[in-house]
Formats: C-alpha cells, structure tokens, sequence
C-alpha cells in the first residue's frame, strides 16, 4: 500500500466513524464513548498526513506512533461499543476490523522505517 491509497483509507474510516457515532443512541454513555471514538478515529488520517509532511525520518517515525496510538485508541472503543452492547456486532464490526488492520499497518510501517525492534 502506498502513500496516497494509505491516506485515502484513513481518510474513508474517519468518514466511516463519523457515520457510526450518527447511529450511537443519544444517552449519556453513547455520547462520550461517541466524542472519544470521533476524536481517535478522526486523528488516524489527519495524523498520518502530518507524518507524510515529516522533517526528517525521526520525525517521521514519531508521528506514525502517535497515528498507531490513535488508530489502536479507535478499536478500543469500537470494542466498548460492541462488548457494551450499545450497537449490534454487525453495525460495529466492520469498522473494528479496518481499525485492526491500519493499526497493523501503521506498525509495520515503522518498523520497516526503523522505528520498531
């Protein structure tokens, strides 16, 4: 996966968390778990356009932690969504599935790019 398809794909779950949080019943606890998952899960593609703009390799390899903790930071919510039964499996699991898997790209990445051991 390159660059821009990596940025198109964070781009489209940022899109897909923003549709996911409209469907969140407006209790108290789907409206904070729903702030904490828009906030996550929004940072994923904006954080990795910001390493994509990296000074240098260093900062470059900071910026994709910060884009693995959020994206990391998004499946747990997704997981408190669905083992608090706030929305259905089938509503919620597909997008749990993407988070997983940009979050295991993310990591290779760095450690392709030296950051990991």
């Amino acid at each position: 996966m390159n660059e821009i398809d990596l940025k198109m794909r964070t781009k489209r779950f940022a899109l897909d968390v923003i549709e996911l949080i409209s469907k969140l019943p407006k209790t108290t606890e789907g409206r904070v778990v729903g702030n904490q998952l828009i906030r996550s899960g929004t940072s994923v593609g904006a954080n990795y356009r910001a390493a994509c703009r990296g000074k240098s390799k260093a900062d470059f390899i900071a910026k994709l932690g910060i884009v693995e903790e959020e994206a990391d930071e998004s499946c747990y919510w997704l997981e408190i969504i669905i083992e608090g039964e706030i929305l259905s499996l089938p509503e919620v699991e597909p997008l749990l599935k993407e988070a997983n898997e940009i979050t295991a790209i993310i990591v290779s990445s760095r450690k392709t790019a030296g950051g990991l051991k």
